[in-house]
């Protein structure tokens, strides 16, 4: 076993590296065993550091909502030990159940990132302030998770995201259940949002699409066809990627592709079916076979 002191947690057995750290003290109650040992499944020192950095940071966060859930916290009013108490005094369904319910009406047709991305928002709110039911979260809970996700480094969109999120589930679950109007999560203030110019996602500069263009040229094979396409109509990777044939009017007046929906692959909204005009590059890649 060879141990690397310039990568934390980390040491090198048979030539792969593995991730081990000592379970604090105070907090070998809940641990099985006093040392955390996980195999990285890599021979790449840079690839054992980032992952090594990963599980590190979870055992932090870990370990820190543990600790806040102690007696002697401060913080201990909003974990855990008050859901207990809130259920028995609602019938409203808890968030993980709040989820379930929205999930299973809007999540069908969805991606599977669109579960992941409810799950990471609802997971946040639980490890935070308790699986409570949903009429039982303050406006002070809510808050709690606001200046949670802020000192994460995470920008204001982000934060808005999440907390919409929750207050899309909460109004969703309401209205199956017929409970009254929760507001903890509606109209939130987020400090004051960052300049617009400053937020916008900037457009690829002309020179660099024409020097891309080119190379889509060069190479002339399927993968270059379909940049071409995306670069003189902005249609969207998945569009572009699930086109046919019969999706294509090269022979018409004026050549286009007519966007619409097919069983292997949705568009993002109703208002994605459309009429994509073809000119330039995109017409040269239309044209290939």
């Amino acid at each position: 076993m060879w141990k690397n002191n310039s990568v934390p947690y980390v040491y090198q057995k048979r030539g792969v590296y593995y991730f081990s750290r000592r379970v604090p003290k105070d907090l070998d109650e809940h641990y099985r065993h006093p040392k955390i040992t996980i195999s990285l499944r890599t021979k790449s020192l840079k690839a054992a550091k980032a992952k090594s950095a990963s599980l590190a940071s979870q055992l932090d966060e870990e370990w820190l909502t543990l600790r806040w859930r102690r007696n002697d916290s401060p913080l201990r009013k909003f974990l855990f030990e008050q859901s207990f108490e809130a259920r028995s005094q609602s019938n409203a369904p808890v968030m993980s159940e709040a989820r379930d319910i929205y999930l299973r009406t809007k999540g069908g047709s969805r991606p599977k990132t669109f579960t992941q991305a409810i799950d990471r928002t609802v997971n946040n709110l639980i490890g935070l302030v308790g699986d409570k039911p949903i009429d039982t979260y303050s406006r002070q809970d809510a808050n709690l998770l606001r200046d949670h996700l802020t000192d994460r480094t995470l920008n204001s969109a982000t934060v808005k995201k999440h907390l919409n999120s929750l207050r899309t589930i909460v109004n969703f679950t309401n209205r199956e259940c017929g409970l009254k109007d929760i507001n903890s999560f509606a109209g939130m203030h987020f400090g004051d949002d960052e300049p617009y110019e400053d937020s916008r996602r900037q457009p690829i500069p002309l020179p660099i699409i024409r020097s891309v263009q080119m190379e889509c040229h060069e190479h002339n094979d399927e993968a270059r066809w379909l940049i071409a396409l995306i670069s003189d109509t902005g249609m969207r990777l998945s569009e572009a990627a699930g086109l046919i044939k019969d999706d294509l009017g090269l022979d018409k007046e004026y050549p286009h592709i007519a966007l619409k929906a097919h069983p292997w692959r949705r568009l993002k909204t109703k208002g994605s079916e459309r009429i994509v005009p073809l000119a330039g590059e995109a017409l040269w890649a239309a044209r290939q076979d």
